[in-house]
Parts: C-alpha cells; sequence; structure tokens
C-alpha cells in the first residue's frame, strides 16, 4: 500500500570541452557525499575523481575535485581502458578503482608522507573482467579475462585463485519438484495419470539471449559470507557460480533460456536476481543459493520497447531488500514486493539515452537514498516510504488508499470495501508511469501526478457499487520540468512541487480551472524536501531538507516572483514524513526522520517510532516495541505520552510484530495496518472506540454511542457514568433513540453497581471540562442501578410507552439489585387478571430474565396460584409435580393455605402469624420448638400474658440445653421459678445472682452453705480473692479463712478492717503479718525474675538488628539454611525458580517477584512444625526476633497492671512496720521500669518515632500487591510480616515511690 517519494533529488548536467564522462560513482557514508570518477574515454585517456556535496546548492561548492591521472589502456584489445568498480573507504579517506586493462588504483585524499596520492597497488596481466568488494570491506573478489576467480584482501593481497571451468557445472544435481508451476498443478484423475507432474512439459536447455553482451557479472550476498559470479560458459549457456567466502564452488544455477547478465543478490540473502528475456517478454528471475528457481516477474513491457531495447538491464537491490532498480539505458526502474506481488513505484527518465544502461549506487547505510548516472547526468536521490491516503477527518474518511504500481492505480476505500493487496476495488489504467498521487478533502478528486503531465479525476465515494474515477482534465504544462509532489488544498485548488535539470531550483505550480500554472521558484539557502497540506487541507506547506517548515502563502502571486512563505517550525533533524495540524489556534507539525525519531515542533516525542498518522483529535504511532499508541493533540507541552502498559491504558495497545499504519478512519474508529509481509489488519483500538462513544454521548446521540459499545463489546455502563446527569434528564430521547425493545433489555441488563469512567474506560483527555466533571459518590455508585431501572420506569409506565415497551418495564424491575422479582410478578398478576393479551409474552420475557425456580418461589409468595402455575408452564417442571402440588394448595382453605405456603417457602416468620391467626396454639408450640421461633412467638403474643409465659418457658428451657444459662436463668426470674434460676446463675459464675436465687427459692441453710462454699472455690480458682472473702464471710462465717483469702489478694486494708470490725485483732498478727510477709517475698522474688528476663533478652535483640543491618542476607540466609558451611562444592546453590532465586528482599519479604519455592515447606504438616518453632522463638532461628520482641513487649504490660497490687503491698507493709521490706518492694519495681525504659528506646530508636513504620521493615516497602504463599513458607512471611509492621510504642507507666520510705 506504500508508494516511494521523493524527498530530496539533485540533478546534474555535466559540460564543457570534451568534458569526460561520468563512468562510476560510490557513496562515502561517513559525510554522506559522492565519489565520482570521470573518464577515460576514446578520445582522452585521463580520471579524474571528484567529490560531490550534492546538498549543496551552487554548482562551484558542489564538485570537488580529489585526484587526476593519465590512465593509458595496457590491453592492445581495448580502444580505451573503462572502470569496472569503484570503492570508496570512509574510514581512510581511500577510494578504489578496478580497471579493466588489470590495475588496481588507490586515491587517497590525506596521503602520509610516504605515501602517494594516486598508486597502482595491483595489476593483472591477462585484464579483468569483474570485479566487487564484499559488504565488510575485506575481501574483493575478481574475474579475469583469463578466465579465472582472485579473491583479495583489503591490502591487494592475493588469497585465492580459481580457474572457472566447464566443469563447474557437475557440481549441482538439480532435483525440481516444480512447486507453483502450472504442471503441478491438480487436473483431474486422468490428467494425473497421463503425465507426471514433477517433470515439466519442456526443460530449459540455457539458449543464451540474443542481445547478451558476454559479460561478467558478480554480486555479494548481504553478510558477506557468499558472492554469485554470472559468466557465460562455452558460448553455450549463461551460469551462476555461488562461491563461499573461501573461494569454495558451493553451487551453479539450472539451465535458463535467455538468461542475461544482470546480477544483484539480495542483502537478505534469500534471492539472487537477474533477468531473462524471451520473444515476447523481459522477467527479473530469482535463484536460490543452491542455483534452484525461486520465482519471477515480468517487467511489463510492450512489444514496441521489447523490440527497441537492444542493451541488457542491471538489476541493484537497496541495502534492506526493499527496492529493486532495473537500469534501462535512458531511465530507472524501481519495484517493491509486497504479498508476493512486484509494483513498479517509480519509473526515472534522463534526459537523453546513453550508450550503455544507467549507473545505480545504493546507499549503504541510508536504504533509499541512490545515486543514478549516466555519461552526461547525475541524480542523486532520496525516498521516503509514504501512503497515498485521503481525508481522515470525519466524515471525508472513507480510508481511501492509493497504491502506484506501473500504469495501473489501485484505489481502495478501506472503509467501504477492505480488499487486500495486491487486489484492490478499482484499477486505474494510465497514459504514464505516475510519480506522485494526491486527494482531495472530501474524497471527490485525485491527482496524478506523471513525468510529463499531471491528470485530475472525479470520484463518488457515496455512489453504491462505487463507480471508477471519471477523467476530467490534464495538464502538460510542465513537461520540461522534473514533477516530485502533487498535493490538494481544499477541494479544487491541486499544487505541484517541480524541480529541473537546467536550472538549479524548486518551482511551485497551482491549478486555476483547467490550467496549470506557476507560481515561481522557492527562495531558499536549502533545497525543497516536499509539499504538503496540513490535515484538514486549508494550509499549504512546504518542507525543506534542514527540516525547516514553511507555509506558503495563498494569495496569487505573477508567474515572476517567487511565492510568499513564512517559517512555521524547524525539526531539529531533516523529518521526511511531515503532518501538519492545527489545535486551537496553535500549529503543530508532528515530523519523522529516517532513524525513528518522532518530533512534534521542536520537541523530541519518541526514538523508536516506525509510523504515524495524525487526526483532527489524535497523534497515532507505531513503535519498534511493537505497540500503537495514541496521543491526544493539544499544545505542544501538554502532548502526554502513554507508558507501555497495553493492559492498563487505553491510549496503548499490542500490535503484531513490523506492523505499520496504513490510515485511520475515526468515523468507524478503525486503525489499518499493513504487516511486514503485505497483509493488511484492521483494528478497533478502544482509544478510538471509546473517544467516539464520548463524542456521541455529548451530542446526545445515545443510539450511536449504543450501537458503538454494541459492536465492540464496550460496557454499556459508559452511557451513564460518562455523564450521569445527562444520562438521567434524557431518559425519554434515549428510549426514542433506541427504539429497539431488545436493545433497551440489553442497556438495563448490563448495569452494574460501578463507576466505569473510573475504572474501566478512565478519560485520558485531560481539559477543562473534566476537571470539574462530578464524579459519584460511594453511596450514589451503590445505588446507581436502581435509580437507573426507577428512572426508566418512569418514563416506560407513561401511557405512550406501556404497551410498547412492556418487556422494558419488566426488565427494569428484574435488573435492579436486589432483582424486584415480587413487583415484575405483581404486574403480571395484574395482566393476567384483566386477561391481557400480552400476559404470556411477559411471563416468557422474565423467565428469560430471572431463575424460573425462583419466579416461581416468589409467585406462590405472592399466594397467587394462578401466576404459579402461568410461570410453571414456562419452566422446564414436570407438570406432573407442579399440578398436584397447586391443585393440593388449591383444595386448602386461605389461612392454612398462605401457612403451607409460607412452610414451604422457608419464610417461618409469616408462617408463624399465620398458625395464630388459625388460633391453633398447640401447633405454634410445636413450630416454635421446632424451628426456634421464640422471639418471634414473645412478639406476636406480647398481649396474651398466659401464651406469653408458656412460650417464655420453652424458651428458657431451651436456653439452659443451649448452655446460655444467663438468659435462661433471667428468663426463670421472669416466670418467679427461682428454684430453676440459681443453677443457671451459677453456671454461668454470678455468684451473687445465685446466691440471691436460691435465698428466694428457700433452699435449707446446708444447701445454701454448700452453695457459698462450691462459690468460693471457684472464685478462689480464678483468683477472684476479694469476692471469694465476701462468701467466706457472709455466707460461710469463716472470718479467718476470709482474712487471709484478702492477704493473698494482697488487700491488706480491707482485712484489717473486717477482722478488727469483728473484734478479732488478735488475727492482724496470726493471719496479716504472715501474708504481708509471705506476699513481700513472693513480689521480690517475682521482680527479679523480670529483672533478668530484661538483661538477658535486650542485648540479644540489639545484637540480632546489628546483624540484619549489616548483612541482611547472611542474616536470613543463616539461620534459614544454616549458612553454606555443610555444602559440597558439586552442589548450585542458584534457584531452579523459573521467575527469579532473589535476594532475602524478594524471597523472604513481601516486596517484588515470587516468593522462593526452592524450600520444601509445603505441607500442612511442615507449617504445623514450623508454627511450634515460630512460637518457641529458640535461639539462632529466624523467629527468635519476634519472639523477643513480643516477650519484653508483654513484660512491659505485665508490669504496668501490677502497680495497683504494688502498692497496696508497700502501703501494707509501712502500716505493719515492715519498713525495710516495703523499701525493697519499691526499689525492685523501680529498677524494673528503668530497664523497661531502656528497653523501649533500644526497641523503638527516637527516629522512628510512636506509630512510625518500625526499624525491622525488612523490605522497606509496604503494601506490594503479590501473592501469599502457603504452608510453612506462610509461617515464615507471616512472621516476618509481624517483625516489619508498624509497632505502637509501648507506653511505661512510672510507679510513684511512697514518700514515707524516702
Amino acid at each position: 500500500m506504500r508508494n516511494l517519494n521523493i524527498v530530496g533529488r539533485s540533478l546534474l548536467r555535466f559540460s564543457g570541452e570534451e568534458p569526460l564522462p561520468l563512468t562510476a560513482t560510490a557513496w562515502d557514508a561517513a559525510s554522506n557525499t559522492l565519489i565520482c570518477a570521470f573518464g577515460p574515454s576514446e578520445s582522452r585517456a585521463t580520471i579524474e575523481v571528484k567529490r560531490l556535496h550534492h546538498t549543496r546548492n551552487t554548482p562551484e561548492e558542489r564538485l570537488e575535485s580529489i585526484a587526476s591521472w593519465d590512465a593509458p589502456c595496457p590491453l592492445p584489445s581495448l580502444t580505451h581502458d573503462s572502470i569496472l568498480d569503484l570503492h570508496h573507504f570512509s574510514d581512510t579517506s581511500t577510494s578504489c578503482l578496478i580497471l579493466a586493462g588489470g590495475d588496481i588504483v588507490l586515491v587517497r585524499e590525506n596521503p602520509a608522507s610516504t605515501e602517494e596520492l594516486v598508486e597502482i597497488v595491483g595489476s593483472v596481466d591477462a585484464g579483468i573482467s569483474a570485479a566487487a568488494w564484499s559488504p565488510d570491506e575485506e575481501l574483493l573478489a575478481i574475474t579475469t579475462q583469463a578466465d579465472t576467480l582472485l579473491l583479495m584482501s583489503r591490502e591487494i593481497e592475493n588469497i585465492a585463485s580459481i580457474t572457472l571451468t566447464t566443469e563447474d557445472i557437475n557440481v549441482s544435481s538439480h532435483v525440481s519438484v516444480g512447486w507453483g508451476k502450472k504442471e503441478t498443478q491438480f487436473k483431474g484423475k486422468r490428467a494425473r495419470a497421463l503425465q507426471d507432474p514433477t517433470i515439466p512439459e519442456s526443460v530449459d536447455e540455457g539458449v543464451l539471449s540474443p542481445f547478451d553482451q558476454r559479460s561478467v557479472a558478480i554480486s555479494w550476498r548481504g553478510d558477506g559470507s557468499y558472492f554469485a559470479v554470472s559468466k557465460v560458459e562455452a558460448e553455450h549457456r549463461r551460469m551462476i557460480r555461488v562461491y563461499s567466502r573461501e573461494g569454495q564452488l558451493e553451487s551453479v544455477s539450472e539451465p535458463v533460456d535467455g538468461l542475461e547478465g544482470a546480477l544483484s543478490w539480495r542483502p537478505s540473502g534469500n534471492l539472487i536476481a537477474s533477468t531473462r528475456r524471451t520473444s515476447d517478454r523481459i522477467e527479473v528471475v530469482f535463484f536460490e543459493r543452491n542455483g534452484l528457481r525461486h520465482g519471477q516477474f515480468d517487467l511489463r513491457f510492450t512489444p514496441e520497447e521489447l523490440a527497441a531495447l537492444t542493451t541488457p538491464l542491471t538489476l541493484k537491490w537497496n541495502s534492506d531488500s526493499n527496492v529493486l532498480a532495473v537500469s534501462h539505458p535512458n531511465k530507472v526502474q524501481l519495484w517493491t514486493m509486497s504479498n508476493y506481488h512486484y509494483y513498479l513505484k517509480q519509473e526515472l527518465p534522463f534526459p537523453e539515452n546513453a550508450p550503455r544502461t544507467v549507473l545505480c549506487n545504493w546507499h549503504s547505510e541510508r536504504p533509499l537514498a541512490v545515486a543514478l548516472s549516466t555519461p552526461g547526468a547525475l541524480q542523486v536521490l532520496e525516498y521516503a516510504s509514504t501512503i497515498s491516503a485521503g481525508s481522515v477527518a470525519p466524515p471525508n474518511d472513507f480510508g481511501m488508499v492509493v497504491s502506484i504500481d506501473g500504469l495501473s492505480l489501485k484505489l481502495t476505500p478501506l472503509r467501504i470495501a477492505n480488499v487486500p493487496p495486491p487486489m484492490s476495488l478499482h484499477t486505474l489504467t494510465l497514459e504514464s508511469k505516475p510519480i506522485d498521487v494526491a486527494l482531495s478533502q472530501s474524497g471527490t478528486r485525485l491527482v496524478v501526478l506523471s513525468d510529463n503531465d499531471l491528470a485530475v479525476y472525479a470520484l463518488d465515494l457515496n455512489k453504491r457499487p462505487i463507480p471508477k474515477p471519471v477523467f476530467l482534465w490534464r495538464s502538460d504544462a510542465m513537461k520540461d520540468h522534473s514533477p516530485r509532489h502533487v498535493t490538494f488544498v481544499g477541494d479544487d485548488q491541486i499544487f505541484v512541487l517541480t524541480d529541473s535539470w537546467d536550472e538549479d531550483e524548486s518551482r511551485i505550480w497551482r491549478s486555476e480551472g483547467d490550467a496549470l500554472l506557476p507560481q515561481g521558484p522557492l527562495v531558499d539557502a536549502e533545497s525543497a524536501s516536499s509539499l504538503i497540506s496540513s490535515v484538514d487541507f486549508e494550509t499549504l506547506y512546504v518542507q525543506f531538507q534542514n527540516g525547516a517548515l514553511h507555509q506558503v502563502g495563498s494569495d496569487e502571486t505573477t508567474a515572476d516572483l517567487p511565492p510568499q512563505t513564512s517559517l512555521v517550525h524547524k525539526f531539529p533533524s531533516s523529518a521526511p514524513e511531515v503532518q501538519v495540524v492545527n489545535v486551537d489556534g496553535q500549529t503543530l507539525a508532528f515530523g519523522l526522520t529516517k532513524s525513528g525519531v518522532l518530533y512534534a515542533n521542536e520537541r523530541l516525542l519518541v526514538r523508536n517510532c516506525t509510523s504515524f498518522v495524525v487526526t483532527t483529535a489524535h497523534l497515532i504511532f507505531t513503535t519498534t516495541q511493537h505497540l500503537l499508541k495514541f496521543v491526544h493533540l493539544a499544545g505542544v507541552d501538554e502532548l502526554e505520552l502513554p507508558a507501555d502498559e497495553p493492559q492498563k491504558d487505553e491510549r496503548c495497545r499490542s500490535i503484531e510484530r513490523g506492523a505499520k499504519i496504513v490510515t485511520v478512519m475515526p468515523t468507524t474508529y478503525s486503525v489499518v495496518l499493513q504487516m511486514p509481509r503485505g497483509n493488511l489488519e484492521t483494528i478497533y483500538p478502544r482509544a478510538l472506540v471509546l473517544a467516539a462513544i464520548r463524542r456521541s454521548i455529548e451530542a446526545d446521540r445515545y443510539d450511536e454511542a449504543f450501537l458503538a459499545c454494541r459492536s465492540q463489546r464496550v460496557d454499556m455502563n459508559i452511557l451513564h457514568d460518562h455523564d450521569p446527569e445527562r444520562f438521567l434528564s434524557n431518559i425519554e430521547k434515549i428510549v426514542s433513540q433506541i427504539k429497539r425493545v431488545e436493545h433497551i433489555d440489553l442497556l438495563l441488563a448490563q448495569l452494574r453497581n460501578e463507576d466505569v469512567s473510573e475504572t474501566m474506560y478512565k478519560e485520558t483527555l485531560k481539559t477543562k471540562d473534566l476537571a470539574i466533571k462530578a464524579r459519584l459518590s460511594q453511596d450514589q455508585v451503590a445505588n446507581k442501578v436502581n435509580q437507573i431501572c426507577d428512572a426508566f420506569l418512569a418514563v416506560l409506565e407513561q401511557s405512550q410507552y406501556r404497551d410498547a415497551h412492556l418487556q422494558n418495564i419488566i426488565t427494569s424491575h428484574i435488573s435492579k439489585t436486589p432483582p424486584a422479582l415480587e413487583t415484575g410478578l405483581d404486574m403480571i398478576g395484574r395482566l393476567q387478571a384483566s386477561k391481557d393479551s400480552l400476559t404470556d409474552k411477559a411471563a416468557e420475557h422474565i423467565c428469560f430474565l430471572a431463575d424460573v425456580n425462583q419466579l416461581y418461589d416468589t409467585s406462590l409468595g405472592l399466594y397467587n396460584l394462578d401466576l404459579a402455575l402461568l410461570i410453571a408452564q414456562q419452566s422446564q417442571k414436570d407438570p406432573r409435580e407442579y399440578l398436584p402440588h397447586l391443585q393440593s394448595l388449591q383444595d386448602l382453605p386461605e389461612t392454612r393455605r398462605k401457612f403451607k405456603i409460607d412452610d414451604q417457602l422457608g419464610r417461618r416468620a409469616k408462617a408463624l402469624t399465620h398458625l395464630k391467626d388459625l388460633q391453633a396454639f398447640d401447633e405454634v408450640q410445636d413450630y416454635v420448638q421446632k424451628y426456634d421461633l421464640y422471639p418471634e412467638a414473645l412478639s406476636i403474643y406480647q398481649y396474651d400474658n398466659a401464651r406469653l409465659k408458656e412460650i417464655m418457658r420453652l424458651y428458657a428451657d431451651f436456653l439452659s440445653t443451649d448452655n446460655k444459662h444467663k438468659e435462661a436463668a433471667l428468663a426463670y426470674e421472669y416466670l418467679n421459678d427461682h428454684a430453676s434460676a440459681w443453677p443457671c446463675y451459677r453456671s454461668a459464675n454470678l455468684w451473687r445472682e445465685a446466691l440471691s436465687s436460691a435465698t428466694l427459692a428457700e433452699v435449707s441453710p446446708e444447701e445454701l452453705s454448700s452453695i457459698a462454699s462450691s462459690l468460693a472455690e471457684g472464685l478462689i480458682e480464678s483468683k477472684e480473692y476479694l469476692a471469694a472473702s465476701t462468701i467466706t464471710l457472709d455466707y460461710l462465717s469463716d472470718l479467718f479463712s476470709a482474712a487471709r483469702l484478702l492477704c493473698r489478694g494482697c488487700h491488706f486494708a480491707e482485712a484489717i478492717r473486717i477482722v478488727t470490725l469483728r473484734r478479732e485483732p488478735n488475727l492482724i498478727a496470726e493471719v496479716i503479718d504472715p501474708g504481708l510477709v509471705e506476699r513481700s517475698g513472693d513480689m521480690t522474688e517475682f521482680l527479679a525474675d523480670m529483672k533478668g528476663q530484661l538483661i538477658a533478652q535486650v542485648p540479644r535483640l540489639h545484637e540480632l538488628r546489628t546483624k540484619k543491618a549489616e548483612d541482611p542476607m547472611a542474616f536470613y540466609e543463616g539461620m534459614i539454611d544454616g549458612g553454606d558451611a555443610n555444602i559440597p562444592d558439586n552442589i548450585s546453590l542458584a534457584p531452579t525458580d523459573t521467575t527469579s532465586g532473589g535476594t532475602f528482599m524478594t524471597r523472604y519479604t513481601n516486596q517484588t517477584g515470587t516468593v522462593n519455592t526452592a524450600t520444601t515447606r509445603k505441607t500442612s504438616k511442615n507449617k504445623r512444625r514450623e508454627e511450634r518453632k515460630r512460637a518457641r522463638g529458640k535461639k539462632g532461628t529466624v523467629y527468635e526476633e519476634e519472639y523477643l520482641t513480643n516477650s519484653i513487649e508483654r513484660l512491659i504490660e505485665r508490669i504496668n497492671s501490677m502497680h495497683d497490687e504494688i502498692a497496696r503491698l508497700i502501703e501494707g507493709l509501712v502500716r505493719r512496720g515492715m519498713r525495710e521490706r516495703a523499701d525493697a518492694v519499691s526499689n525492685a519495681v523501680n529498677e524494673v521500669m528503668e530497664r523497661c525504659q531502656d528497653a523501649i528506646k533500644e526497641m523503638y530508636p527516637p527516629a522512628a518515632g510512636a506509630g512510625v513504620d518500625g526499624v525491622n521493615n525488612v523490605g522497606g516497602v509496604e503494601e506490594v500487591e503479590m501473592m501469599k504463599p502457603t504452608g510453612g513458607d506462610a509461617t515464615l512471611w507471616d512472621s516476618l510480616q509481624e517483625v516489619g509492621k508498624k509497632r505502637e510504642v509501648p507506653v511505661v507507666k512510672m510507679y510513684e515511690r511512697l514518700s514515707l520510705l524516702g
């Protein structure tokens, strides 16, 4: 689909007195200049080597002389010497000339003091017939007139000498099975039986072409591993030999009749090209490296041209193998291949015929730069591979693409007919081969520019079927110039850019009516590159070689004055492909350089662009990472490039490798891509689809937006979420636009409570309107579906919509969350009652939308048996099951029927109310006990005291058996059943309520004492000494035991109070003083243990954290794997995980990658073992740090909770004169508290602060999403998470020392 457009051209003619003919050229890739060799000729045996700076303007500056010398021919058989090959070595600024007379000459531009400017470094006495340097410039292949092949090094030292003999033909034994030929095609059983398909009807013998000049040609493969030699053998046949780099003969070609001397090995290596002449055509034929034929294509000569052509053609591939140049005596044709079809893209004529074919020399580093020369003229051209497409602005974006193929112009409007190349919708036959084509703004005009004239055609893309283009007018006003580009401004204004052989200038031509008028030459220091119009076809621009973009004035000027141009922007480097668009009054020019750099004005956007197109809303481009990207057009500094995230961003999409953009059609939100092979692929990128949907919503065209969502599988929720207020205010318009009932159903059925404009389809266009757009609140999102359904119901239930949209009304009810099944069924029930004809249709639709079993149950729940029967008939239920069931319900009384239905549907509470209405209390009791409906029963009988108590009794018994003793006891007390209440209170450990209820139940004193004793024993076991002492004193009258219990709980003040109250002061010395001594000893010992724990654990924790900070890898690996002390040398430590082995950061924390699976902690058994290890926190394990941290925190929490107990102990000791013991306890407490403070400082440094991410956060990053491991790894994971999580710094409550202790 791509054409070759000229983006740089220099035309030169050489004149003077007896000028030397231009005989050879070579590119200097380092300086992008051309080395030209002139002479020798019959009249002058002189060679001149000059450097051509083709980008300079004046002829005097262009040619720079390098050397000149006399070159008489050493062979008497030649009238004069000739240059067979010219090669320039850019690294040494040296040119090598191979002469037919046998001399090998080096020309040094910067010779050293010991070197000569021109030096003959070698000579072949027999003469040379052909020569070629390898692509790596290390080997020179030469064939001599004595049928010898020589291989020489760069220093012109002979490496190999091979004799070319006729015996070489025996090297290859060709076996061709005739793939792709008509002889191998299936023609039926009889034809196959008559002839072996592997044997062709005729076999070529290699008959020489009558025009063969017996020339020899050499061509190297692109990688320099092989080269081919084409030579006539014994005047019998022309044969192509293939040699390796070492001079080993690999193969020879199969015989081909009429094979001529042209030879060019495709640099990519798969084909060797030559030419074949028959009586009626000339073909380019291809060979494989093994010498077998591999296809051909016709050069399309007319019989007259074929008869006039007596000079053999030559071939030359360009450096990237995409263009094949076919040289004629007076012109050069450029052919490209796509989808196995060869296109003639350009034909470059010369002013006069030459005695030999035009010399073609491709640039080695710039694939589309070429030098074409004849003895008296030179063309230096640079091409760009571009798409000739129509407008991309709606509504004229028909996707019209025009492809040049010789005298045929292939036209395909891809939006209307997606015809894959090499086919096309229409093929327009031309009178002369085109150079450039252009389409007008509306696509109604087509202009074809050829070397001699300009032709305009009319198109009608709105008519079906699309007619062929109609010729309008032709102009040959510029026949004496060399046309380059043509473009439209608007629909009728045509502009042409031409060059001239005679004048060193470029000229612009403008159409007026049916005439083409010169507008004057361009005046600029740089030569013009291309003539383009803006994306909207409103403005004309000229791009220059230095990257400058000029706008051409629209005012009419005379032919004598140059057109008025003004500089718009200048790209940092030359950009052959340019597109210009106007955005909010600002001109944006996008340029793509040969190296893939994409510029927006002076800003560099990307460095890896392969193709691009600009619409009125987007810049669309492809990258070398095989991504298609979209950029919303804005100010040049506001252009936002999407990241390479096709899964997350709608502006980025993965495409096939090597695909390039052909055109874009925003109307159908599609992009057409062409694959490297040539086939087309039409895609619908989300960026274009969503942009079109949003535009339609903002224009209140909800039907277009809906159809786009439906065809492109876009979530329908965007219709509401893009602009909720607009959607809800236009419900009636939406219904009238969409019209079709099933389409409205589809919209309603896809609704869900999610704001897709913030999740799936987040707007990427940054505009002011978007900034002020109100987002849906969380409550609005949660109620979105119901709100939309209610809005539709409000419209659809109007009289003008109700009958036609009954189906949509049902869908609105069912689409709610949760579905309003009862409302929908109730509506169908009303239709059924009124015997509406739409009843069956409505029932069928609701059964389609919802689960029919659920609908059946719901209809039963409405107590409408007729509706239930209607729903059952729409289901797959067996009539033998549901008909008897419904009949049995029909036979019951109404209230009993309702009970039966609610009971079957599991609506127990409602069924219970029906039983109450039936006044069947016995059934109520059984039903309540069966389904535990006690609270419901209490509620419905709250005003019937007698039955309420019976239900309460049942409930109390149920609670008692269900081990809910407190509630059971309360229920029994409500019923004044204290005898049943006190055991329940006792089971609930409520000693006060149990003893009071037992007293009210009038139990015997002995039983009451037994109850009190058992309660006291239970309280002692739970260390509730104060409550136990109260029971012992009040109910058992044991003052001695009560005092001892108070002392055990450190309630010494209360103990002294009760013994003095009961007039037993002697118990102070007998009970309280020994209790003080015992408790002070226990407390001192306990505090000493705490101190010892802190002394041991805090330094160890510091040691662990120091090791981890110094060498985290050794810390974790050493603890988990035990280090590498015992690992044999032949065991690899590399992880076998396919993702990554990782460091401790990735293997044992939550940071990144996959958790390492090299360990075997997978089973539940191993997990339990790991849990036990974690609980023990054994020294040296990975769990030790967590264990120590938790242990110290628990100690601080415990000492904080003991302050009141310690204070009561110290006060009691002081009251009884035991000051030394009190002082010892107080000192021990203070020392423990100080060590706790030190531990806090060690565990939580001041830099971390309270509530800050702890110092133990191993990974340093939190909240990284990844899969949690399982098995034993999960235990390690949890441990490390616990160590690294955010911890609150515990508060140490300081103990206030009693002032009496000093």
